[in-house]
């Protein structure tokens, strides 16, 4: 039996349907089509995006233990050493300390030498610097004790050392408390937030490499 070609039967009408009516539901056919398939492009692009960001999250961002950024003083002072009017004080210090920061430079005019340590105070570690200015002035100490004032003296491995405590303010920073001496023909000062026995530390190392000098 020959299949029809005649116009299709729309069953809700009982009758051939018209060219137009051919043509809307094709147009509706196709439009539906596009739909479809825009949605499908849509889910791709979202699966797609969030297998880039799950992959940022996972290995670009991910957390990591980096190890901390350290400076080898020591060898950093004996390079520039030869620029240098006076022996630069690199005391040598227990291995749970470690230096982030060593340079030859200048501050108000005066040539320093600056170290960088970081202690294992606990709870959390903390912070002591080390400035030695060669042939410095009062300028220069008031500059690198943050103008504190003088509130004690110490004298640890035989040097004499003036104490500036400001711990009881707010805001100090890095000169919660400072610790200045003159060493030869430089002025030394410790400033940081470490404890008393880490300055106390810090202050007998450099005593004792000032006396192997």
């Amino acid at each position: 039996m020959a299949k029809s070609t005649g116009p299709r039967v729309v069953a809700e009408l009982g009758r051939p349907e018209t060219p137009d009516e051919t043509f809307a539901r094709k147009a509706e056919n196709s439009r539906k089509h596009r739909a479809n398939q825009t949605l499908f492009n849509l889910v791709i692009a979202t699966v797609a995006s969030l297998g880039i960001v799950l992959f940022l999250v996972l290995v670009v961002v991910r957390p990591t233990s980096e190890e901390p950024v350290t400076a080898d003083y020591q060898t950093i002072a004996a390079d520039a050493q030869t620029n240098a009017s006076e022996p630069l004080l690199a005391p040598t210090l227990p291995a749970v300390w470690y230096a982030n920061s060593a340079r030859l430079g200048t501050t108000s005019s005066v040539q320093t030498w600056y170290v960088g340590f970081v202690t294992p105070a606990s709870p959390s570690s903390q912070f002591v610097a080390l400035e030695q200015g060669i042939d410095s002035n009062e300028t220069w100490l008031s500059i690198v004790t943050d103008g504190a004032l003088a509130t004690d003296t110490t004298t640890i491995g035989g040097i004499d050392w003036t104490i500036y405590d400001r711990r009881s303010s707010s805001d100090t920073g890095n000169y919660a408390y400072s610790m200045s001496a003159q060493i030869a023909g430089s002025t030394v000062v410790l400033h940081g937030t470490a404890t008393n026995e880490e300055f106390e530390l810090l202050a007998a190392a450099i005593a004792a490499e000032s006396e192997s000098e």
